[in-house]
C-alpha cells in the first residue's frame, strides 16, 4: 500500500520505511542501503524532518528517528481524507452544474425515448430504486410494462422510507387480484387514491425525473412495442407534477380496515344504517370498482352485490349510485 494520500512521494515513502525499520540512520546509512547519492539521501531525510515526519539528532553526522506513524500519518491522512471529501462534494456541484447546461442547450439530454416493455420495465426498477423521498404514479388499467402485483421495487422502496402517493383509476379494479394488489401497497404504507379516470400513465421519482407513454403501447395499445418518453427537470415535468396534484386533490382516499379495501376515513361519528358488509361494498363502489370486481373481492354474486345497493339507495333516499355516493359522503357513512 502507498503513502501517497499521507503526502509523501515514492523516495520519501522508502526512506521512512527505512527509518522505521531502523531505528536511527544517517545520511550515509541511506546512501547505502537505498542506492541514493548521499546529497540525495540527506535532502530527502531533511524533507521529512521538515514535514514532522523524522527528528535528527545534534552533531556531526546526524542520525534520524522516525516520528511514530500514529502520531505522523494519521493527522496526514484524516487532512487527506478531508479534503478528498470537499474535493468530491466540489465534483458533484460541478457535474450537475454541467448537467444543467447542457440539458438548455440539448433537448435531447431533458427527454429520452424509451421503446419496448422490457426496456421500460428496468427504467422503472431503477428510478424506484434510486428513489430518495417520493414517488408518484398514475395506474391505469391493462399494464403495459410490470403486471399488478409485480412491483417488487415499490415494497422495497417503502421498507427504506420512500413515500409512495399512488391515484388509481376506477377501471384498474377490473384487472384480475388489482384490489388484493393495492391492498398489500396500502398496508406496505402506500399512500392510495381513486379516480374515475386517469389522462395517462405517469410514475414521478423525487420530483426530478418522470416516465410517460408517447404512443400507445401494450395489451390494449397499438400492436408495436411502446414507446414511453423519460424526462428530466424542465417545464415538461413541472407540468407533469402540476398534473398529478390536481388529480390528487379530487381522488376519493383509498385506505384498509379489517375486510379490505375502504374509502375515506372513520370520522366517530354517528352510527351508520349499514352492516359491514354494506359498508365494504359501498367503499369499493364509490372508489370506481365495477359490481363484478366487487362480487369478486366480497365473495358475493352480482345479483346480491345489486340487492346490497338498491338497500342502500333506499336508506338513502337515493334514486342514481351518484346521489348514494353524495348521500353516503354528507351521512358520513364511510
Amino acid at each position: 500500500m502507498s503513502l501517497e494520500p499521507a503526502g509523501m512521494s515514492p523516495a520519501e515513502e522508502a526512506v521512512y520505511r527505512m527509518l522505521v525499520l531502523s531505528g536511527r540512520v544517517s545520511a550515509a546509512d541511506v546512501a547505502a542501503r537505498s542506492g541514493l547519492g548521499r546529497p540525495e539521501a540527506a535532502e530527502i531525510l531533511d524533507a521529512l524532518t521538515a514535514a514532522g515526519l523524522a527528528s535528527h539528532t545534534d552533531g556531526t553526522p546526524r542520525h534520524f528517528r522516525a516520528a511514530p506513524p500514529d502520531v505522523a500519518l494519521l493527522p496526514r491522512l484524516k487532512r487527506s481524507a478531508e479534503a478528498l471529501d470537499l474535493a468530491r462534494s466540489e465534483a458533484a456541484q460541478l457535474i450537475e452544474t454541467y448537467q444543467e447546461t447542457l440539458r438548455r442547450h440539448d433537448a435531447s439530454q431533458l427527454l429520452e425515448v424509451i421503446t419496448g416493455a422490457e426496456a421500460l420495465r428496468q427504467q422503472l426498477r431503477q428510478i424506484q430504486s434510486s428513489a430518495q423521498d417520493e414517488m408518484l404514479w398514475f395506474c391505469k388499467a391493462e399494464y403495459v410494462a410490470m403486471p399488478s402485483g409485480s412491483n417488487a421495487e415499490e415494497f422495497e422502496a417503502l421498507a427504506r422510507g420512500v413515500r409512495y402517493r399512488v391515484l388509481y383509476e376506477k377501471a384498474f379494479f377490473d384487472d384480475e387480484g388489482a384490489v388484493d394488489n393495492v391492498v398489500a401497497g396500502v398496508r406496505a404504507g402506500e399512500i392510495a387514491r381513486s379516480a374515475p379516470q386517469l389522462p395517462l400513465r405517469l410514475a414521478i421519482a423525487d420530483r426530478s425525473v418522470a416516465i410517460f407513454p408517447l404512443v400507445p403501447g401494450g395489451p390494449s395499445g397499438s400492436t408495436g412495442e411502446p414507446t414511453t418518453a423519460l424526462v428530466r427537470d424542465s417545464n415538461l415535468l413541472s407540468a407533469l407534477i402540476a398534473l398529478f396534484e390536481r388529480y390528487w386533490q379530487d381522488a376519493v382516499p383509498l385506505r384498509v380496515d379489517d375486510s379490505g379495501l375502504a374509502v375515506g376515513t372513520d370520522d366517530g361519528g354517528t352510527p351508520s344504517p349499514l352492516t359491514p358488509v354494506d359498508r365494504k361494498l359501498l367503499s369499493l363502489l364509490v372508489a370506481g370498482v365495477t359490481d363484478k370486481a366487487i362480487a369478486s373481492q366480497l365473495g358475493l354474486s352480482r345479483r346480491t352485490v345489486q340487492r346490497h345497493i338498491q338497500r342502500m339507495m333506499e336508506l338513502a333516499g337515493a334514486e342514481t349510485r351518484m346521489q348514494l355516493a353524495w348521500q353516503a359522503a354528507r351521512r358520513a357513512w364511510l
